[in-house]
């Protein structure tokens, strides 16, 4: 395990980096849920690793003991309706934003999982950053970020479907499966939904031409 990062001539102890991730970009409805974590030089999670390659036992059994033994952690969400106010990239960036700002320690450097940094001005903080593509299977920090941020959707997402019964959530998590598309049709969208997602919003139906004869 690498105890010190290189960028930009600068050097940054394990303990100043974050890892950051997010999930639920792709869903239909509920929030996208940011995660930021920042590991000790030394830690015990056994079979830490992207969250999408664990099971659900496994992040549950993880994410406790990733609470207790980070340096610190943070959470950020952002909700539908301000998705579809600024888009899903955007929406993204905010709560990867508010997952950093949760941090009760600040950090001296990000890396953030994919192919894209957090813009100046949903950060608001000077905090070098790299991204790295699948970092979530390559980095621990943000191994650790991506099961946070997984997890606490889950269990949000079981909450809110009682709230909002009749779509599956507890079982889709929001992701547009068959079932959920047909509870759409069928119930309309509720609150949680993203209504300028494809699969959300009624779909226009092609006008037709009447003949000039």
């Amino acid at each position: 395990m690498a105890q010190v990062l290189l960028f930009g001539g600068r050097s940054f102890a394990a303990t100043e980096i974050a890892g950051v991730d997010e999930a639920g970009r792709g869903c239909l409805a509920g929030p996208v849920v940011a995660g930021a974590c920042i590991l000790p030089a030394e830690y015990d999670l056994p079979g830490l690793d992207d969250s999408k390659k664990l099971t659900a036992a496994k992040r549950e059994a993880l994410y406790p003991r990733i609470r207790e033994q980070a340096v610190a952690w943070g959470l950020g969400v952002a909700w539908p309706w301000e998705i579809d106010e600024i888009n899903i990239l955007q929406a993204t960036f905010r709560a990867m934003s508010r997952a950093v700002w949760a941090l009760k320690a600040e950090p001296r450097f990000l890396r953030i999982d994919g192919d894209k940094l957090i813009p100046g001005h949903a950060l608001q903080r000077d905090i070098p950053q790299e991204c790295v593509v699948q970092g979530d299977g390559k980095v621990p920090a943000i191994s650790a970020a991506s099961v946070l941020a997984k997890t606490f959707r889950d269990r949000l997402m079981v909450r809110l479907a009682r709230r909002y019964p009749g779509y599956g959530l507890a079982k889709h998590m929001g992701y547009g499966t068959e079932a959920h598309v047909a509870a759409i049709r069928e119930l309309g969208p509720c609150r949680l939904h993203r209504l300028t997602f494809r699969k959300v919003r009624p779909e226009e139906k092609p006008q037709v031409q009447g003949s000039l004869f």
